[in-house]
């Protein structure tokens, strides 16, 4: 294994004596919008699980989707998470039996074996990995890790994901806030940036969003270099912001 980038991110692990008692597993959770990571200790399958269950450690960073800050930002945060949870656990890599990864962006298997390639040179050879989107998450925290029945996320971006009793699976949405974001917290901005330009041009009635999202991008020649990747899910995630705002105030 090695360090991904600048070699502090595991400098903790000098100072740590780990328990070879207490093996652990890491689980991330990682969006558009923020990522969690969890460390737990091993726990038998056959044994009825504790509530709550033994959390180690937890660790929060921001977006980690590379669709919307690019694969080294998005590596960066992934890794940093990891070794946050993994050092306020009192652990360090050497103790990590199994790593699961559930990203929003994971959306072919290119993606995954991408990410599967980078974790294993963070990680010793016989560290078990998996990378899956962040909606196969979502459903199986709902049914206890059998991944059988069908999960509707609508939170920063929107995706619709399934799987039948025989292991058929099949999504809807889930593809950027481009092609297919419907109903998300970057739809909502999108519509509202097409309705203050509209009212800003003439071509259609004034809205209470046009003064506010205006002022605050610092007019409407700010809005066009925004759409431009990467920039564009900071300005929605801005607009959504405002949106909301202003439907708690009205």
């Amino acid at each position: 294994m090695k360090r991904y980038r600048n070699g502090e991110i595991w400098d903790f692990e000098h100072e740590v004596a780990v328990a070879t008692n207490r093996p652990v597993i890491l689980g991330l959770d990682g969006g558009t919008t923020s990522t969690v990571c969890i460390c737990m200790p091993i726990m038998p399958f056959s044994d009825a699980l504790p509530d709550p269950l033994p959390v180690l450690a937890r660790a929060v960073a921001g977006c980690s989707n590379h669709n919307s800050v690019g694969e080294t930002a998005a590596r960066e945060t992934l890794e940093q998470v990891m070794a946050d949870a993994l050092s306020k656990s009192g652990s360090n890599r050497s103790a990590v039996r199994a790593v699961c990864l559930a990203v929003s962006g994971v959306n072919h298997p290119t993606d995954q074996q991408r990410i599967l390639t980078w974790l294993r040179d963070i990680f010793p050879t016989q560290v078990k990995l998996y990378v899956r989107n962040d909606a196969v998450a979502a459903l199986a925290s709902g049914t206890m890790g059998k991944l059988h029945g069908c999960v509707l996320i609508a939170g920063t971006g929107t995706i619709a994901y399934g799987f039948t009793e025989d292991g058929r699976e099949a999504r809807a949405a889930g593809a950027g806030p481009v092609l297919g974001d419907w109903g998300s917290g970057y739809g909502i901005a999108a519509l509202a940036l097409t309705a203050v330009i509209r009212a800003h041009d003439g071509r259609g009635p004034h809205t209470m969003l046009t003064s506010t999202i205006l002022q605050t991008l610092g007019g409407p020649m700010q809005i066009h270099p925004g759409l431009a990747s990467p920039h564009l899910s900071q300005l929605l995630s801005l607009v959504q912001r405002l949106v909301m705002k202003l439907q708690i105030r009205f």
